[in-house]
């Protein structure tokens, strides 16, 4: 079962009220960045290739708005996740998003993560990006689980 909006608000920082749903929390936009080398995922290592921000549109009002051509981009949440014990979370593009052509993907995060995560936005036709957006929904279901997340990403960038 899924929990609800208000349930989910508490794990969640910093937050609106226009942020909060009836079954989720709306997350927004930090950061887009562009990868620029490959990355490698081994069976005992991995290495994230070298991503940089994209460039601020120069005629947008306090360089918040940044325009992407199609293409895989990777997307940072302003807010901190802390997903409680009981519980996996699982982010969902907006509807807008997705009728402006463009889709956002995440992995499954497990209970006891803890971070400011990130998705990949892949952009099939051009659109603007405002920093503070609102893109996506971050839900929770309950979850059985042995331990919780203490994985290379627990804590990412706070």
């Amino acid at each position: 079962m899924y929990a609800s909006g208000a349930f989910v608000a508490d794990h969640v920082n910093p937050l609106t009220d226009e942020q909060i749903q009836p079954n989720g929390v709306d997350l927004t936009v930090e950061t887009v960045l562009e990868q620029r080398e490959p990355g490698r995922i081994g069976r005992d290592d991995k290495t994230v290739g070298d991503r940089r921000p994209v460039q601020p549109d120069a005629t947008s009002e306090d360089a918040k708005r940044v325009s992407l051509t199609p293409g895989g981009y990777v997307l940072q949440y302003a807010e901190t996740i802390s997903i409680p014990a009981g519980y996996v979370g699982f982010i969902y593009p907006r509807s807008s998003l997705m009728r402006n052509s463009c889709m956002l993907n995440t992995a499954v995060w497990d209970a006891g993560y803890t971070g400011k995560g990130e998705g990949l936005l892949e952009v099939h036709h051009d659109i603007e990006l405002e920093r503070g957006a609102r893109i996506a929904q971050l839900v929770f279901a309950e979850a059985d689980h042995d331990g919780t997340y203490d994985g290379a990403y627990q804590g990412e960038r706070l």
